[in-house]
């Protein structure tokens, strides 16, 4: 298990966890282990570098009202500027199956509340803090002499936080869909749901497809196929989700992305995203949006789950980076992808 463990997975998810303090680590030290671990590719997010953005709107349905005072949940709609892509930090790499998937969304309702989010197609997070996280990192880069990395680093990092042996044991468990459009994405962290009366009730929450999975004889292979098949897709016709809100219980865990919570919890279908328009990331609209999980409109609120702030301020050291540097064109190179209507 432990020589199979790619480092890739170390890539795989934004600046993931902890609080930073000038003594211990630092927003711009996770860069600079992200750049050592994939190389520096300027002009590119530091994570999830292969990405293209979409628009488009979400509609709420009053359902999740009764606890969360947040505007975006009644029955209006609020545009979307949001961005799909694949984990790590290689902006040219091919896409396969079993690669993670990320979805993420900046809703703007009309009246204000803006509420931003980045979503995995995976069940659990892999790192409880930041520190956790920068290590595996560390012990994840390629050798000199191999250009692989280490598996016995990877291993004896293994062996000191079973959690994330768990977490990755679930996450090579999981199920794949044939793409982006009939995958599912996952908070992964914790929030706070408030409703008009101040009660607060810990959610977790999942984008969940509408279109149906397409027959086997129709996957498509290519080192873009799956941007390639989402694109096509929505010059043909909208995509859609439904946002389902997994309501917490007490002793739930909310400050441990690796512990999933048990089945059976209640959940509430909150409203529905609809997809309707791809464009490059070389001009796009999402290019120059960093989806801080921190943006929440009245009514969500951060819980004790500490790998929001971090990816926040990873986030934004990352958008400073490469504000400053010149950018190659990206892989996903097209102009526009409007529907047909």
């Amino acid at each position: 298990m432990v020589i199979g463990v790619p480092a890739a997975l170390a890539v795989a998810f934004i600046a993931a966890a902890g609080w930073f303090t000038p003594d211990r680590l630092t927003p711009a030290t996770v860069i600079r282990t992200f750049d050592s671990v994939d190389g520096p590719h300027p002009g590119f997010r530091r994570n999830h570098a292969k990405g293209v953005c979409v628009t488009g709107w979400f509609e709420g349905n009053g359902q999740a009202s009764p606890y969360s005072r947040a505007a975006l949940f009644s029955a209006e709609r609020s545009p979307v500027i949001g961005r799909f892509a694949l984990a790590g930090g290689l902006p040219y790499q091919d896409d396969a199956p079993d690669k993670v998937r990320s979805l993420a969304l900046r809703i703007m309702p009309p009246n204000g509340g803006e509420w931003r989010m980045g979503m995995n197609d995976i069940p659990v997070f892999l790192f409880r803090n930041a520190r956790d996280f920068n290590s595996f990192l560390i012990a994840s880069r390629p050798e000199a002499t191999t250009r692989k990395p280490d598996p016995a680093r990877i291993g004896a990092f293994l062996a000191a936080h079973p959690e994330t042996a768990h977490a990755l044991s679930q996450i090579k468990q999981r199920s794949l869909s044939s793409g982006f459009s009939e995958d599912a994405y996952n908070s992964l962290d914790a929030f706070l749901f408030v409703n008009a009366d101040g009660r607060t009730t810990p959610v977790r929450w999942a984008m969940e497809p509408e279109q149906p999975a397409p027959a086997q004889d129709s996957v498509k292979t290519g080192r873009d196929y799956l941007f390639d098949d989402l694109t096509a897709t929505l010059a043909e016709h909208p995509l859609r989700w439904k946002l389902m809100i997994v309501l917490g219980q007490p002793g739930d865990p909310t400050a441990d992305p690796t512990a999933a919570w048990p089945a059976g919890r209640t959940r509430i279908n909150a409203g529905t995203l609809v997809l309707d328009k791809a464009e490059s990331e070389d001009g796009g609209p999402c290019t120059g949006i960093t989806f801080d999980p921190l943006i929440l409109p009245e009514g969500i609120t951060p819980s004790d789950d500490p790998i929001p702030a971090a990816r926040s301020a990873v986030y934004a050291r990352s958008f400073t980076a490469r504000s400053g540097e010149m950018k190659a064109p990206s892989a996903v190179s097209l102009n526009s992808s409007p529907n047909g209507q």
